[in-house]
């Protein structure tokens, strides 16, 4: 029996956790010297190490012919099955029963997405949709999500039709300004444009987002407590930045709305993946009110045919965290909007995320938990033609 026993689930959410030499065993050779190594800070670890001796111990297992058992319950991290070897991976898989699972990196993005270098910039991003590609291409349950750049559109589209040819089903772009423009500026057209084209989905996750910490609040005079990951020094999640992960893709998608992205490009989809889901209802209802409020002054907003809900309801959909009371969320906001996700093998996706989810589910109708569960998943991934 499978972790997911006899339900169709596609899981929304999962991860590799690169190697030290990921990105570079990847990365052209004119390249391969300017691009900063792997950097560790948001990781429990700081050490290459730590990292080099699971894979020998991967290699012993695979020579052991060992096989993954109760991955969801296991280890996580680089230790966790699957972790960053392709054919462990297939087995972690088969146990856990996942139908589809969408697969993201997690650390490498640090190497080149910020790099002034564009050349760096999108070499790095070249290396990694090749890499993913690469790690997803023995089993069609993996889609590949390759990272882009809207810093330069040309060139972004450029890499998303070369991450296609390499295999990536999904893009992961920073929820954040486009250089010193909206994403929704009409420069960034050619980039929605090759969304539809490709029939591709573009994502945003928790991760390279805009920058909505504010230093002076953690100036507070108490000591400084561990991130999300144990690391008293680590970058990653603390209870304060966990508060406002939200802001960026609500700026994001609002841009996106009222710049008429959704309008211009009815056939673009979308995810929200890993940034929570609690406040979705309330943030739709938020649009229609700004809508309502600001439409006698701003003619594009009285002209939109739409109300701005209905945008994001047609166009995206986003993944709850565990901890979430998902039977309120999809009574309030309608079951057309959410996805399951696992996070393996992340260790904040829990050791029972369906577990988690279903004791949320009072009052759910099963037709609901197959959206949630399935459908929802192949509407996002399946863009119409």
């Amino acid at each position: 029996m499978t972790y997911a026993a006899n339900r169709v689930c596609h899981d929304a959410d999962s991860h590799i956790m690169e190697t030290v030499d990921w990105i570079a065993r990847h990365t052209d050779p004119a390249l391969r010297d300017k691009m900063p190594p792997l950097n560790l800070s948001k990781s429990a670890t700081n050490s290459y190490e730590f990292i080099n001796q699971e894979v020998e111990k991967q290699k012993e297992r695979a020579a052991r012919g060992e096989q993954p058992n109760d991955v969801v319950h296991g280890l996580k991290g680089w230790r966790a099955p699957g972790a960053f070897d392709a054919a462990e991976r297939k087995a972690a898989l088969d146990d856990l029963g996942f139908h589809r699972q969408l697969v993201f990196s997690t650390f490498s993005a640090g190497q080149y997405l910020q790099h002034e270098d564009m050349d760096v910039r999108y070499g790095g991003v070249r290396a990694h949709n090749r890499a993913m590609g690469e790690f997803c291409a023995g089993d069609d349950r993996l889609i590949a999500v390759g990272q882009l750049s809207l810093a330069d559109p040309k060139r972004c589209v450029e890499e998303m039709h070369e991450g296609v040819r390499l295999g990536c089903g999904a893009f992961w772009i920073p929820g954040m300004p486009a250089g010193k423009k909206s994403p929704g500026h009409s420069d960034m057209d050619i980039v929605w444009q090759a969304f539809c084209d490709l029939r591709v989905p573009f994502m945003l996750h928790v991760g390279p987002n805009s920058k909505t910490k504010i230093p002076e609040y953690e100036n507070n005079g108490l000591p400084k407590p561990r991130d999300i990951t144990g690391a008293e020094d680590g970058e990653n999640l603390r209870v304060r930045d966990f508060m406002v992960l939200s802001i960026a893709p609500q700026q994001f998608l609002t841009a996106l709305v009222f710049d008429g992205v959704f309008e211009r490009f009815p056939k673009l989809r979308g995810g929200v993946i890993e940034l929570g889901a609690g406040w979705v209802p309330e943030f739709l209802r938020l649009l229609d009110l700004s809508q309502r409020i600001f439409k006698k002054g701003d003619p594009t907003l009285a002209a939109m045919p739409m109300k701005p809900s209905e945008y994001i309801r047609r166009a995206v959909k986003f993944t709850p965290f565990p901890g979430e009371d998902v039977g309120r969320i999809i009574r309030d906001a309608g079951p057309e909007l959410f996805l399951f996700s696992s996070d393996y093998p992340h260790p904040e996706g829990t050791n029972d995320p369906i577990g988690r989810f279903e004791r949320t589910f009072t009052d759910i109708s099963e037709d609901a938990k197959e959206m949630f569960y399935r459908t929802n998943f192949e509407n996002m991934m399946a863009v119409p033609a």
